[in-house]
């Protein structure tokens, strides 16, 4: 990246910072663009340049994430099965994660409270899950061409890590993030495998 594009990305990355830690300390529903704007020094029209909504600003971090993942994916070996590719993937992704960074814990159990977040999230995952159906569309295409597979293979991935997650939530102790997403494929994917 050139240095305008640096710059771009830093500016976007602390306007989303910035979301996060207002909406941590004043809550979600609390917080306006303007505040965020002000917090990062930086124009309610510069805010509108990064984002449509606070509740976009506020998960441009999964989107970040859901890219990474993503990119692990269509990293994995041509000839590897589309279910072994997705679950091989999100287990690099967690190894990569390390430590689960606590704004982003937090964030995510704001987002279970408030609709307007969680609507965005679903538009930002479903996003997601198109992409990944190609992906696995384009393993699939030798053994069924059908859109139907790649798409419920998709979904049901995605379905499989967001239980995890509510999961790991409700029990953070029970048993680390990594392996509770590892669960969840296992028993979602016995139908894929």
């Amino acid at each position: 990246m050139g240095l305008r594009e640096r710059k771009k990305a830093a500016t976007r990355q602390a306007l989303h910072e910035a979301a996060v830690r207002l909406a941590i300390t004043h809550g979600a529903d609390r917080i306006t663009v303007e505040a965020i704007a002000d917090e990062v020094g930086v124009s309610r029209r510069t805010f509108s340049n990064y984002f449509a909504s606070k509740e976009e600003a506020l998960l441009h971090g999964d989107q970040q994430r859901m890219g990474m993942l993503l990119d692990l994916v269509r990293a994995r070996p041509a000839d590897e099965s589309p279910w072994t590719a997705l679950t091989r993937a999100a287990q690099e992704y967690y190894r990569q994660a390390g430590e689960l960074d606590p704004a982003w814990v937090a964030q995510t159990r704001l987002v279970r409270t408030l609709p307007a977040l969680l609507a965005q999230q679903v538009s930002t995952f479903s996003a997601l899950e198109r992409e990944l159906a190609t992906e696995v569309a384009a393993r699939e295409i030798k053994t069924d061409p059908s859109p139907v597979r790649a798409r419920l293979m998709a979904a049901t991935f995605m379905a499989a890590m967001r239980v995890a997650m509510h999961v790991w939530l409700d029990a953070p102790n029970e048993a680390s993030l990594s392996a509770q997403v590892d669960r969840a494929l296992a028993e979602a994917g016995r139908g894929f495998g």
